[in-house]
């Protein structure tokens, strides 16, 4: 794997390659019924091969009928967040993978919100990313929010892991992290200091990364 400081990314004939596989594993998760009860799974990432992986928490309940990820009031604060690094919602959907820890919206908490996934789905879905980053082997990963994070690195409070570059072994390479804060419209973390300015500091990071600079 080509590490962050390279130029050099997948080539033209290993690219039709991977493409070709993640086609293949996009079927079967969406075939996918491990988890008794839970909706369908919303395939996260069209396939397309990219040095950048994003990975998200779970869809919401209006990800499953739109048929993609960030669909809603998240994904507009989300898309904001790139568009000044050059890539708007478009150019970034046909460029970054957008991967999850679980596929299947998990329903709704009866105290408001939606369910946090269950250990033991988190579990299960986790072969899903796993293929993703063994297929893709990004230079750059971006989790969003918390549990994305969390299966990346240690989390205690978001401000010890927000506005840093992670390296860190996933599926056994090397790989760079840059976490975000989920774009949550429920929280305040990203909207106020010292979050406000550690998601700044983060964004500059990834707009400054080789693996980046090399899709606009």
């Amino acid at each position: 794997m080509a590490s962050a400081s390279d130029s050099t990314f997948i080539d033209h004939d290993a690219a039709e390659s991977v493409a070709a596989a993640i086609q293949r594993h996009q079927r079967v998760l969406a075939a996918c019924r491990l988890c008794d009860g839970m909706m369908p799974p919303v395939v996260m990432g069209r396939p397309v091969v990219s040095s950048v992986l994003l990975v998200g928490q779970a869809p919401g309940a209006r990800e499953g009928p739109a048929g993609r990820p960030f669909a809603w009031t998240a994904g507009k604060t989300l898309f904001k967040w790139f568009a000044p690094l050059g890539l708007g919602e478009d150019k970034f959907r046909s460029k970054v993978y957008m991967s999850a820890v679980c596929r299947c919206f998990p329903g709704k908490n009866p105290k408001g919100g939606d369910r946090v996934p269950s250990p033991v789905e988190i579990e299960t879905c986790g072969r899903w990313l796993e293929a993703e980053l063994a297929l893709l082997r990004p230079a750059l990963v971006v989790p969003v929010g918390k549990l994305a994070i969390s299966r990346f690195m240690p989390v205690g409070a978001l401000k010890d892991v927000i506005g840093r570059v992670h390296r860190v072994a996933a599926c056994g390479q090397e790989t760079d992290v840059i976490p975000l804060p989920h774009p949550s419209g429920a929280s305040t973390w990203h909207r106020t200091d010292p979050g406000k300015a550690l998601l700044a500091d983060a964004l500059a990071l990834i707009g400054r990364h080789p693996a980046w600079r090399n899709l606009l």
